[in-house]
């Protein structure tokens, strides 16, 4: 009894933890108020059709933003029998890319698109298996380093820390570091610990590079000694990688007014095995993406994670070919957007 008594009081602590997320909405049938009881016994018929619509959506880990994204997707396209989406907690989009490629029930995932490249070595025709159904947010290459770098050059055979394993920086960054042809000491402790290093002038630290959506709050909002600054990255034909720039208006402290940091970033997408158009599995994601770019609008509303109000449905993917059906929906409404690739 006491076993019982225990499980259902961490069941209602995690039902309780989960209304209290930003936005959080239990999921209902469409047309069904919240004080109806939906239970009730499925027949094989009903069942069938519950899974007839349902679509397998991995997200990423659970303190991450992908997986909030996810979240988000499944309750705005949710259609009761008729669209059934499940986010699913994965290590992360870096090897949701493994996901999509082979684990059951997955249809979707939330991808870096760099990440293609490091599969390319196993699955040579990957940019023919994977489609991208929608650029989410662009992941920007911070290189932050101390007063005595003034270059990218400068870096070469110092201390450089990517952050914790399983992170964007401590994939991304390295990564991009060998399309640099920068060879650094890499270190992956946590990036708190490698500033105060830097700060401190210990451990030979001279660098830490940080991958993720401006702006970061420990460099808009910290104090740090004069000429510590960020580096310039120019841009170049790298192939899943876009171009960017960090601004004074992103780190007002750290940036001069009227002044920009050149840089690049990483897509992170919402991307789909590339299904046979014949199968259920085309259809089931075909529909997801109609629904979905049916009802952007609403994700851009209060509530949802802000980053959505800077998703540009028509914004390309480097060295992917976008889903069909959503160029579909594109050249119907936005006709003059062409084709992706």
């Amino acid at each position: 009894m006491k076993l019982m008594i225990t499980r259902l009081g961490v069941g209602v602590l995690a039902l309780l933890l989960l209304a209290t997320m930003p936005g959080y909405v239990a999921a209902q049938p469409a047309g069904q108020s919240a004080t109806s009881a939906p239970m009730r016994p499925l027949d094989a018929t009903a069942v069938d059709a519950l899974n007839s619509w349902t679509v397998g959506l991995a997200g990423g880990l659970l303190e991450g933003a992908p997986i909030r994204f996810a979240t988000e997707i499944a309750r705005t396209v949710d259609d009761g029998e008729n669209m059934h989406v499940l986010p699913i907690v994965t290590r992360g989009p870096a090897e949701n890319v493994e996901a999509l490629l082979y684990l059951r029930g997955v249809d979707v995932a939330i991808i870096n698109a760099d990440a293609l490249a490091e599969f390319r070595k196993l699955v040579p025709n990957i940019q023919q298996r994977i489609v991208y159904i929608l650029n989410l947010f662009p992941s920007e290459l911070h290189i932050f380093v101390r007063p005595e770098i003034n270059s990218l050059s400068d870096l070469k055979g110092k201390k450089v820390n990517f952050n914790t394993p399983g992170t964007a920086a401590a994939y991304s960054g390295p990564l991009i570091f060998d399309q640099l042809k920068l060879d650094v000491q890499k270190t992956f402790i946590p990036h708190q610990v490698a500033i105060e290093q830097m700060k401190a002038g210990t451990d030979d630290m001279a660098a830490v590079v940080f991958i993720t959506s401006k702006p970061i709050d420990a460099f808009r909002n910290g104090n740090f000694p004069p000429g510590f600054k960020f580096l310039p990255v120019p841009f170049q034909d790298f192939e899943f990688y876009l171009p960017s720039t960090l601004t004074n208006r992103d780190y007002p402290k750290l940036i001069p007014e009227g002044q920009q940091i050149e840089t690049i970033a990483v897509p992170t997408i919402l991307a789909s095995y590339n299904w046979p158009k014949s199968s259920d599995r085309f259809r089931r994601v075909a529909r997801l993406t109609n629904y979905l770019f049916d009802r952007m609008s609403k994700l851009q509303t209060p509530g949802f994670h802000p980053a959505w109000k800077d998703v540009n449905l028509a914004a390309p993917v480097p060295g992917l070919t976008r889903f069909s059906v959503a160029q579909d929906w594109l050249d119907q409404h936005m006709p003059k957007t062409s084709p992706s690739h």
